[in-house]
């Protein structure tokens, strides 16, 4: 859904990652620190600065992609890396957000497995040759979401919001699931046609 912005985002980052020459798996092992710290102040019941951290572990998330293609360091264990870093900071979030009480323990965990599941199924499918980063709730998607969400429940200082919204990302994340399955089998079977009239 933010493949579009991909470029922009590219074109934006570049004098960054033109002064930040080094690893960028460094900043790839940093996010999920910082994602940590997040969920520290999720639990403590502070949404805004838990808020502000997501942006913060978001951030350096796209770096370390900006550092690595800039300086022609980019390798298919950064993004094994990445991947992985992503979903530690995914579910520890969660669980802060769990521990603060903005949710039933159980749509918490319903959050964090819908979250990684959206992640498994397009590793399965590019394991497969089939390109899947199609979907309503990408993991962009669902971060800006519970940014936002945060930041409008501190203001209005009205938690029911930012519960609300774990709702939503939850429907929204096993629909993106849906999405991809449906992708997937569609691509697979046109594959299959195509090698039977061969």
């Amino acid at each position: 859904m933010l493949n579009n912005l991909r470029p922009l985002l590219t074109k934006i980052l570049e004098p960054l990652a033109s002064r930040l020459n080094m690893n960028p798996n460094i900043f790839t092992i940093i996010s999920p620190f910082i994602a940590i710290i997040s969920a520290y102040f999720f639990a403590g019941g502070n949404l805004l600065v838990g808020a502000l951290f997501i942006l913060l572990s978001g951030f350096l998330d796209v770096v370390d992609g900006a550092v690595a293609r800039y300086h022609n360091r980019t390798s298919p264990f950064g993004a094994f890396l990445d991947s992985t870093m992503d979903r530690f900071a995914d579910a520890i979030i969660f669980i802060g957000i769990i521990f603060g009480g903005y949710c039933h323990w159980f749509v918490g965990i319903l959050a964090i497995h819908s979250s990684i599941t959206v992640s498994y199924v397009r590793a399965r499918a590019e394991s497969q040759g089939i390109e899947c980063n199609i979907g309503i709730a990408e993991r962009a998607v669902r971060l800006i979401i519970l940014i936002l969400a945060a930041a409008i429940a501190s203001i209005f200082n009205s938690n029911i919001i930012f519960t609300y919204c774990i709702y939503i990302l939850v429907i929204l994340s096993y629909f993106t699931v849906a999405q991809r399955v449906l992708h997937v089998f569609k691509s697979l079977n046109s594959q299959a046609v195509q090698r039977r009239r061969l």
